[in-house]
């Protein structure tokens, strides 16, 4: 299928998600990964893909030196745009996660959101031996992502619609769920101050033991899955997060 990278993570996107990626929803967000990683201040990280910068800044100020990397010209601008707390520092850097444009070495890789992927399976997969290539032996990866399991568990396929609404605003999600290939396919309908705009994408949802084989692949050791915001991974868990150690 025809993947609409401008359409899916444009203005749109930043308008209808503005909710889950407030101040708010964001402190808890870097609160999360701080607690994690457990690093030092003066720690290097790479946030990658950064899209605003809303983490980024925040592991900055929390004393760390952050790189954050993103596909979207526009995203860099809006996060080099935004003020930062001089305690630690942060970078911004255009680029696709296929191939960094940095060297690092970083203390720790940050992928957040539900990031990871949006590519077929080998650039997935080259998307992690990036991470661990920029990565110091003993550093960390942490993965946020929907569980593969609790969202078969829930799925309910179209027609019925997943739809984000902002006063007379909506997206509208049509989605099925290809089981050869483990990919959630989405066309998206937008209706928005009186325009109306289509888009496709997908998003592979690999399961926890493809994750332990896509990194130990990588090079990466000591893989763990655990349920977004803390506990064990179970069949009702919506988001996971994954480690490992480079």
């Amino acid at each position: 299928m025809e993947f609409d990278v401008e359409a899916t993570f444009g203005d749109d996107y930043l308008y209808f998600y503005a909710e889950s990626t407030d101040d708010g929803h964001s402190d808890d967000d870097a609160a999360e990964i701080l607690g994690r990683l457990q690093l030092p201040p003066g720690s290097r990280v790479l946030d990658a893909p950064c899209g605003g910068g809303r983490i980024s800044r925040r592991l900055a100020s929390a004393g760390l030196e952050v790189t954050g990397v993103d596909l979207s010209a526009s995203f860099i601008a809006m996060a080099r745009a935004q003020p930062v707390a001089p305690v630690g520092s942060v970078t911004y850097v255009e680029g696709d996660m296929r191939q960094l444009p940095v060297n690092g070495p970083f203390d720790a890789v940050v992928c957040w959101f539900s990031s990871f992927g949006y590519h077929d399976d080998a650039d997935c997969r080259q998307v992690l031996a990036e991470f661990h290539r920029v990565l110091r032996p003993g550093g960390t990866v942490l993965i946020e992502t929907m569980h593969h399991d609790g969202v078969v568990r829930h799925f309910t396929a179209a027609p019925d619609a997943t739809v984000i609404r902002r006063a007379e605003d909506a997206q509208v999600d049509v989605s099925r769920f290809d089981p050869l290939t483990g990919r959630i396919v989405t066309d998206r309908t937008v209706y928005r101050g009186g325009e109306v705009r289509h888009s496709s994408h997908f998003i592979r949802l690999p399961t926890p033991p493809e994750w332990t084989e896509w990194l130990v692949g990588a090079g990466f050791r000591d893989v763990a899955s655990s349920a977004g915001g803390g506990g064990p991974l179970d069949l009702d868990s919506w988001v996971m997060v994954v480690q490992a150690t480079a």
